[in-house]
């Protein structure tokens, strides 16, 4: 666990700089809105709307860069992923709210999330579980193109990774629903 209690994903990964990620709809420990939440899930109000990011910063170096969202704190021993997407153009510096909707850049290969289709599934904890975190994460990497297929799943493009990451740029948001009856 990280020193602000949260289970950090990175941790016990190489240690790498970071560069400044940002948003317009998503805002460091903060709750998502709700049209970030899984309405493919049974989250009332949710869109499954991918938030806006952006990016600046990157390292001398970077060739491409690789966007995911994931939840270490779903009730599963592998967490939850709800949004990989693998080579960006290098000259991608921002993701439109939605972009997960048919608005990536030409090259960028969308994976499958724990959601079982390619995009992005909103927030969805278990109703009175504890608060999820949500690590929207931009990695600069080393390579034009990571190679993957279409079908692989996220952890396969967290293992690339750990092999191409010049430096990662995290932004934390929380999300949780109250309890039922």
């Amino acid at each position: 666990m990280s020193d602000r209690g949260l289970i950090d994903p990175y941790e016990h990964l190489p240690q790498v700089p970071s560069f400044t990620l940002s948003s317009d709809d998503v805002a460091e420990g903060q709750r998502l809105a709700d049209v970030h939440a899984s309405g493919a899930m049974g989250v009332d109000g949710g869109q499954d709307l991918s938030p806006h990011l952006s990016w600046s910063g990157a390292p001398e170096g970077t060739k491409s860069f690789a966007v995911t969202a994931f939840d270490p704190d779903a009730p599963t021993a592998s967490g939850f992923w709800h949004w990989a997407v693998a080579d960006l153009p290098v000259s991608t510096t921002s993701l439109a709210q939605g972009a997960s909707d048919g608005g990536l850049p030409e090259g960028a290969l969308t994976l499958r999330n724990d959601g079982g289709f390619a995009g992005f599934v909103g927030a969805a904890p278990p109703p009175g579980h504890r608060t999820h975190h949500y690590w929207f994460v931009v990695h600069a990497v080393d390579v034009e193109s990571l190679g993957l297929e279409a079908d692989v799943p996220p952890a396969q493009l967290g293992f690339n990774l750990f092999f191409h990451t010049l430096a990662r740029a995290t932004l934390v948001a929380t999300y949780d629903l109250p309890a039922e009856g």
